[in-house]
């Protein structure tokens, strides 16, 4: 049996938004997001369509269409986005491809600093 690991070359991220918390969960619970992901004192919503899995197969290059970020500094496994509304936050601190895409996300604010958010 051959066991090949080919890691993903490159990530690419068409769009990038620091929001609100509340702002992440809304959107994310009624755009019909699973999960949020919870990395570093950060809270991220990763959009992807199904074509990104394809591309990564055929040239080990994901693109993702969105993330919105926001600070979120202790992790919770659920956020109650409304009284009978909740969505799961996965811990992805140990996580390579995670830990990429945070850096990146906090370069990018160093060199262009979001507006503020409401």
């Amino acid at each position: 049996m051959d066991v090949e690991i080919t890691p993903t070359r490159k990530i690419t991220i068409l769009g990038l938004d620091k929001r609100s918390i509340s702002n992440i969960v809304w959107c994310a619970t009624t755009y019909g997001v699973n999960r949020l992901y919870w990395i570093g004192g950060y809270v991220l919503c990763v959009e992807v369509y199904e074509k990104s899995f394809e591309h990564e197969i055929k040239k080990h290059e994901f693109p993702i269409s969105q993330i919105c970020y926001a600070e979120f500094p202790k992790f919770e496994k659920l956020y109650e986005v409304d009284k009978s509304l909740q969505i799961p936050i996965v811990n992805v601190s140990d996580m390579e491809i995670f830990k990429s895409i945070l850096k990146a996300i906090l370069d990018k604010e160093k060199e262009d600093p979001p507006k503020a958010t409401e």
